[in-house]
């Protein structure tokens, strides 16, 4: 077990396994990717299965091509997507999870089951936030 201290007294005490609190550990870069908005998403509408780019991003929606390029390439890289690229005219690209990609599934549900059953209050607490802030 290691515990980390956090400045004003708060610890947390969780099985040792590397310290993803440290701007050096490697397992940052790991909830670096899997953190960002578009990957989760991306993963999300992939675990239905294999899609063209346009499909994707129709079914992302609200993100840009150009960011939506940028999050696929990353997740090529990182070995959770494959890019299929048919010889034909016009080209056809083809985009499909990998084991290591569909592994995420699981998580990403239970992180997105939670928000689901979360998001009130924390939109309230939103609420109350901005209210306070707002000026009388």
């Amino acid at each position: 077990m290691v515990t980390k201290a956090f400045p004003g007294g708060t610890t947390l005490a969780r099985p040792d396994r590397g310290d993803a609190f440290d701007p050096n550990c490697p397992t940052r870069v790991v909830l670096d990717r899997i953190g960002d908005k578009w990957t989760a998403l991306v993963v999300g509408v992939l675990s239905t299965g294999v899609l063209r780019f346009t499909e994707l991003r129709t079914a992302v929606g609200g993100v840009a091509p150009k960011v939506l390029t940028q999050t696929l390439r990353a997740l090529e890289r990182d070995g959770l997507v494959t890019r299929t690229v048919h010889a034909q005219v016009p080209p056809r690209v083809d985009y499909e999870l990998t084991d290591l990609g569909r592994s995420l599934e699981e998580p990403l549900a239970m992180l997105t089951d939670w928000a689901e059953v979360h998001v009130a209050q924390i939109l309230a607490a939103r609420e109350r936030t901005e209210a306070a802030a707002a000026p009388a």
